[in-house]
């Protein structure tokens, strides 16, 4: 009995359009490098391309091209993309034929704008997977608008399709449907490359349209299918508005992502989580706090309300509360709040308390210290168990130069106390509150540093017997 052969799966090549200005947006950013959800707009298309497994992958750039290159090439995308330059912007038809030789000898293109339709890696997934089921010469992804606007029209007779329409140049009739084309399409490499250069302009917008490709296919008898994808009611991020609107879904199917992995988020349309953000399990997130692309939230944490973390690391069952947090770490069972500042290089080790109006930068609390309350701790290492007063400043800075202040274990500062550094205070020492400390402390020893209290008595009675005469007069 003979075997039965392999397929080969059919090579893709995806084209990233990335080349346009954006002149709506009214902004010296390129288009394609504004951020959503931390993370600028042609990140997110590329994420989802990748998801489509293409062995070449080409960005096509042009308005602000170095920045773009710049920003995708530290992005670590794989396969590593090819970058061509459309020096003049003549349309989406013009750009992808421009990307014909970058593409090479792939039997399927997949072509999406860079400015980010926002369908998902599993509608990404079913077109594909239509297409070559099909064997349409195009297959496109569609969603439905509640205003259609300027968008692509995608006409059908029953199921079938039988033109896209730029909104623009429609007439009436078609300008009613609401289904409208993305910028997500699949195209037969062969027929769509043999089709570009009969492409003309003549439309409103004089460029030659990616979608006009797909009506002469049409023409000739070729088959053209439409894929309906969620794109949550927006698509791209041509105006402010699109941009917002953009944000706001990218956001919400992230907090969606993250209560399905068991966060807790109190109110998740006032709850603030860019992409590539982790928390873990039984988390629970108060309203107005904000999580920065980076961030690392272990398990059964308290975060906000009104937390601001960026770039930092808050470990399994800490509090983090109406505080702004800034290239910190936070060990394990830690409180940090309310109204607490930690500043890049902050480091608190498990079960460290950084309390009311502290701020902390530069510094590591050791394990179980307390700084509680009006301190500010800079340049610092804080050994475990020490106990820092209300009002205690590291005095870290000269004019000139940082200097470091070290604590040791047990130690007990006390209230108002003024460390300037450069500064030793010994394991188990204590400072008398009020004090200036200049010089370094022994171990267990108490340093004091205060005038001595002189009572003037009888003052009072004579402060006011003089404040009387003088309104006699």
């Amino acid at each position: 009995m003979g075997t039965t052969p392999k397929r080969t799966p059919r090579s893709l090549a995806a084209v990233v359009l990335a080349a346009g200005k954006g002149k709506r947006l009214r902004s010296d950013i390129p288009k394609v490098l504004h951020p959503v959800c931390g993370r600028p707009v042609l990140w997110h298309t590329l994420q989802v391309v990748r998801a489509a497994k293409p062995a070449r992958i080409v960005v096509v750039v042009g308005h602000g091209a170095d920045d773009v290159r710049e920003a995708v090439e530290s992005w670590g995308i794989e396969p590593a993309p090819v970058f061509v330059e459309q020096a003049e912007q003549l349309g989406t038809g013009h750009a992808v034929q421009l990307a014909e030789d970058a593409v090479g000898k792939a039997a399927e293109v997949l072509v999406a704008n860079g400015d980010f339709d926002p369908i998902t890696v599993a509608d990404v997934r079913k077109l594909l997977s239509s297409h070559r089921r099909s064997g349409a010469a195009v297959t496109l992804g569609s969603t439905i608008l509640d205003t259609p606007g300027g968008y692509g029209r995608v006409v059908r007779d029953g199921r079938r399709v039988v033109d896209v329409v730029e909104g623009r140049d429609a007439p009436p009739a078609v300008r009613k449907i609401h289904e409208v084309a993305t910028n997500w399409i699949a195209f037969r490499r062969d027929l769509l490359f043999a089709t570009l250069p009969l492409l003309d302009r003549e439309n409103r917008q004089r460029e030659y349209y990616l979608n006009r490709a797909i009506s002469i296919l049409l023409d000739k008898g070729e088959r053209v299918d439409a894929v309906e994808c969620d794109t949550g009611g927006v698509l791209g991020a041509n105006t402010r508005k699109g941009l917002a609107g953009l944000e706001a879904l990218i956001r919400r199917r992230t907090n969606d992502s993250l209560m399905a992995a068991g966060v807790r988020l109190i109110d998740p349309s006032a709850t603030y989580i860019d992409v590539e953000v982790r928390l873990g399990k039984d988390t629970v997130v108060y309203p107005n706090t904000f999580l920065e692309t980076g961030v690392r939230i272990g398990a059964g944490c308290r975060i906000g309300p009104s937390a601001a973390i960026a770039r930092s690391r808050v470990g399994d069952r800490s509090v983090v509360s109406f505080s702004v947090l800034e290239d910190a770490r936070v060990g394990k069972d830690c409180e940090v709040g309310p109204f607490a500042r930690l500043r890049p290089g902050a480091v608190l080790q498990d079960g460290a308390h950084v309390g009311n109006y502290v701020e902390v930068k530069g510094s590591r609390i050791g394990r179980g210290s307390k700084a509680k309350h009006l301190t500010y701790i800079g340049n610092a290492e804080l050994g475990a168990g020490v106990n820092v007063g209300a009002g205690t400043v590291v005095v870290n800075y000269d004019g000139y130069d940082k200097h470091t202040t070290v604590i040791g274990d047990g130690a007990r500062i006390g209230s108002d106390t003024m460390l300037v550094a450069p500064l030793k205070v010994g394991k188990g020492a204590v400072t008398g509150a009020g004090s200036v400390i200049t010089k370094d402390v022994p171990a267990g020893a108490l340093a004091v540093e205060r005038s001595d209290q002189k009572n003037v008595k009888g003052y009072r009675e004579r402060a006011d017997a003089k404040h009387r005469s003088k309104g006699e007069h």
